[in-house]
């Protein structure tokens, strides 16, 4: 069997400390065709839909892939940007980000980069990338705070799948989750409070999740608690009762039951209860995107404002800002302790590619 980079390694390569951050992914363009093969990777992964497979293949296939396409690119046509998609940018946007602060600190031996689940950049071609680097230990940040197996988990088996065709593979930790990191609670809370300052505090702040299906919550997944630990905690800091603040789930796709209460159907009916006015945060999304622009800021503020709303704001998610920055450099130093950073010395580099040489080894 051939391995990949087997004939690409030399014995006088730099060594370096490699950090991978992964998001969810994205379509190459917004268009049926791209949204096609998005969606096609995307719903295909077990760990997304755990349907069995014949089953679903019949159903993603025959129905899905027929009609979703067309849909989701106009909906991405409404949020698209000059330099792609607002989950590629932010995401690039928060690894330029990274790099810049762990370098400052750590020199150019850390090398961070970042990949996408589905869709490009891939995972296995950034480890590729990582490779060449000389990486040769990596930590891998999945950007998702709260632990699901249809996110954290199917990220590490793209991983895993990748590290089986590879000879040499690297001293590896990876980051599960973090929804109760302090750093990343009061990421959160001072940008809330600087929305506020600037735009003032509505009656009611609701924080929207990304929804699963409850069957996975009946399996043992923990993300429903996970959810809601971040939110508690969210309040807390903010200094928040328990009836000025809710936590719902969005995004639910098909006919089963997911995690509830909805984001669409509490927004709907919380006029007829007396709130008038609210404020949207998403804890779970560490870059805005489709389902937090278009979804949340136009589809259910549409919702909320035709039920008779008098005022909703929207709070953009952390993306690259200073203090998501922080916290997210804070996270991965801490998962780093114990790893030091190569030093690269130019003599002994050249030493160590002599000993091998001498020992018959290819240069």
């Amino acid at each position: 069997m051939r391995y990949k980079g087997e004939t690409s390694f030399r014995h006088n390569q730099p060594e370096r400390l490699g950090i991978l951050v992964t998001n969810l992914g994205t379509p190459d363009a917004p268009t049926p065709s791209a949204l096609r093969r998005y969606l096609g990777e995307f719903l295909a992964d077990p760990r997304v839909v755990e349907v069995p497979r014949l089953i679903w293949w019949f159903i993603l296939h025959g129905v899905i892939l027929r009609i979703r396409p067309r849909k989701s690119a106009a909906a991405y046509r409404t949020v698209w940007e000059s330099a792609g998609s607002p989950l590629l940018t932010n995401t690039a946007a928060q690894c330029e980000g990274i790099r810049k602060a762990l370098q400052k600190k750590h020199g150019k031996n850390v090398v961070v980069a970042f990949a996408m689940r589905y869709g490009n950049p891939s995972i296995s071609k950034v480890l590729d990338e990582l490779r060449t680097q000389g990486a040769r230990k990596l930590l891998v940040l999945p950007l998702y705070p709260q632990y699901s197996a249809s996110t954290s988990a199917s990220t590490f088996d793209a991983i895993a799948k990748d590290f089986m065709t590879r000879r040499w593979i690297p001293d590896f930790r990876f980051i599960s989750h973090y929804p109760d990191f302090p750093p990343y609670i009061e990421a959160m809370a001072t940008h809330i409070e600087s929305h506020w300052q600037e735009h003032g505090r509505k009656e009611l702040l609701v924080l929207s999740y990304h929804g699963v299906p409850l069957k996975y919550l009946m399996k043992g997944d923990p993300y429903h608690c996970e959810c809601h630990k971040t939110s508690r905690l969210l309040a807390e800091r903010l200094g928040l009762e328990s009836d000025q603040y809710m936590t719902t789930f969005q995004s639910r796709f098909g006919a089963e039951e997911w995690l509830k209460p909805y984001t669409d159907e509490t927004l709907k009916s919380l006029p007829d209860k007396g709130v008038r006015s609210i404020d949207v945060f998403c804890p779970g999304f560490s870059s805005d995107c489709l389902e937090t622009i278009e979804e949340i800021n136009v589809e259910n503020r549409g919702y909320f404002m035709e039920a008779g709303g008098a005022a909703f704001s929207y709070i953009p998610c952390l993306n690259a800002t200073p203090g998501h920055i922080d916290a997210l450099v804070k996270l991965l130093e801490q998962n780093l302790q114990g790893w030091t950073v190569p030093e690269n010395d130019p003599d002994t580099l050249a030493k160590r590619d002599q000993r091998a040489q001498a020992i018959g080894a290819e240069v």
